[in-house]
């Protein structure tokens, strides 16, 4: 017997829709995170782009209600780091710190991290003026000279949050236009505070007890110049948080694939949010991967247990 129904590995968005939804639909959920519910949507300064929330809302509440409402449906919550995931003919068996949780399914919800650059000096400053998150360092850098590297949607907000911060702030990009989607290039290139360098590299980062000067490269002209600088902000990408699932098809970055039903390759395990396959990666479209694969995972176990609906 196991000891629940469904184990959620990961509190992000994607995870607290799925405890939502899992509970709701009466099964006995427990998400495991090792850091505070929420994940990466605690660093969202503004979550102007959810439905319902005309004026905006900070990542840090929209989370806490999340977790709020998962444990009104009956979600019980540990804070554990995840070792190791297996499967016996029956159950999944997730191996904690601390414990061992036995369940027929499991949601596998635990994100994606910044990709760093691999620039010299990117290292040896983390934590001294390179930063992963304008929300968690920006205010630090108040009136300061800061750069932003990367070109999607994380590099402009968090531009646009630090343009908040000071009116020297730099972003650079590999390419010749930024990826991101148009409204928010747009809000970054006719923002008075903010100098974008396109077709241009972080070669190095500089310093002595912090960050104080960087070396970029055009990689048109290949000129290199170097730069007072005090802060560096990097976003250039993220990679999957896969290091503990088990055996699953994923694709050459990573990513692991599923279907429509956020079924993997593994019957029983889901792959849902960040962690998976998917053309966009929002906190819309986490929740929606959430709550999908918690009906999909509902309607496994009652056929396990022989009381799908119908027979």
């Amino acid at each position: 017997m196991a000891d629940w129904d469904l184990i959620i590995i990961g509190g992000g968005p994607a995870g607290l829709a799925a405890a939502q939804y899992g509970s709701r639909a009466n099964l006995k959920c427990v998400v495991v995170e090792e850091m505070a519910a929420g994940g990466q949507a605690l660093t969202i300064d503004d979550l102007e782009n959810y439905p319902g929330f005309p004026n905006g809302i900070t990542g840090f509440q929209f989370s806490d209600d999340m977790r709020a409402q998962a444990e009104k449906f009956g979600t019980t919550f540990k804070s554990a780091s995840v070792k190791e995931i297996t499967k016996n003919d029956v159950n999944f068996i997730v191996k904690t710190g601390r414990e061992e949780l036995t369940a027929p399914a499991v949601i596998f919800a635990t994100g994606a991290k910044h990709r760093h650059l691999g620039a010299p000096g990117e290292e040896q400053f983390a934590g001294r003026g390179v930063s992963y998150c304008a929300t968690c360092d920006g205010p630090f850098f108040k009136g300061k000279k800061i750069m932003v590297v990367g070109g999607g949607d994380a590099a402009c907000d968090e531009a646009a949050y630090l343009s908040k911060l000071s009116d020297k702030v730099k972003v650079i990009h590999r390419r010749d236009r930024f990826r991101a989607q148009k409204a928010v290039a747009d809000r970054v290139l006719n923002n008075e505070n903010i100098e974008v360098n396109f077709n241009t590299v972080c070669e190095e980062i500089k310093g002595d007890m912090k960050v104080n000067k960087v070396v970029l490269k055009d990689t048109v002209t290949g000129e290199i110049r170097e730069e007072e600088m005090d802060a560096v902000f990097i976003f250039v990408g993220t990679i999957p948080q896969t290091q503990f699932a088990p055996e699953v098809d994923k694709d050459e970055m990573g990513y692991i694939k599923t279907n429509g039903k956020m079924e993997t390759s593994l019957p029983g395990f889901y792959a849902v949010g960040d962690v998976r396959d998917t053309p966009f990666r929002q906190v819309i479209t986490a929740c929606s991967d959430g709550a999908v694969a918690a009906h999909v995972a509902s309607n496994y176990i009652d056929e396990m247990r022989g009381q799908a609906y119908g027979k």
